[in-house]
Formats: C-alpha cells, sequence, structure tokens
C-alpha cells in the first residue's frame, strides 16, 4: 500500500505555466526601460544637448519601468499556485 502512494505523489516544479509568463512580462518591461535609456550622445564633443541628455522620459520613466520589471519578477518567482498551497494546507 506505501508502494502505491508513493508512485501516486506527483512532483511539480516551483514554476508554472503562469510564472513563466510573468517572468517574460517582468524582462520585457526591463527591456523597454533600458532602451528608453539609451541616447543622448552626440558625434560632435562640442556640441551638448542637454535637453536629450537629461529628458523626462530618461530620467524618470526608464527608472521606473526598470524597477516596476524587477518587482514583476520577484512576483513571478515568489508567486505560488493556488493548488499547491491547497495541498500543503491538507
Amino acid at each position: 500500500m506505501s508502494d502505491k502512494k508513493a508512485n501516486d505523489v506527483n512532483f511539480h516544479f516551483g514554476f508554472r505555466k503562469e510564472n513563466y509568463k510573468l517572468l517574460l512580462i517582468g524582462l520585457a518591461i526591463n527591456i523597454i526601460g533600458y532602451i528608453l535609456m539609451i541616447g543622448g550622445g552626440t558625434d560632435d564633443p562640442n556640441v551638448f544637448n542637454e535637453e536629450e541628455l537629461f529628458s523626462f522620459t530618461r530620467l524618470t520613466i526608464s527608472p521606473i519601468l526598470i524597477i516596476g520589471g524587477f518587482v514583476v519578477m520577484i512576483y513571478a518567482i515568489m508567486k505560488k499556485n493556488k493548488s499547491s498551497v491547497a495541498k500543503t494546507e491538507e
């Protein structure tokens, strides 16, 4: 009888499909944030374009997206499925 229980136990890896989706969404948010931060340079060393270098997008929106992407990825790693939570309570 104990052999039957040992064979019926299902081993599940910690990540499910939903976790991977959230992880990829967080990664995409991070990539968008880093892409928005790119640029602002010039080929001519005598020209300084302050408005492009210190734009609202580079100083405010990009860091918010990057931090938000990391928060989403941490949530994706820490999230447990309802079915696994219900099994541990039993």
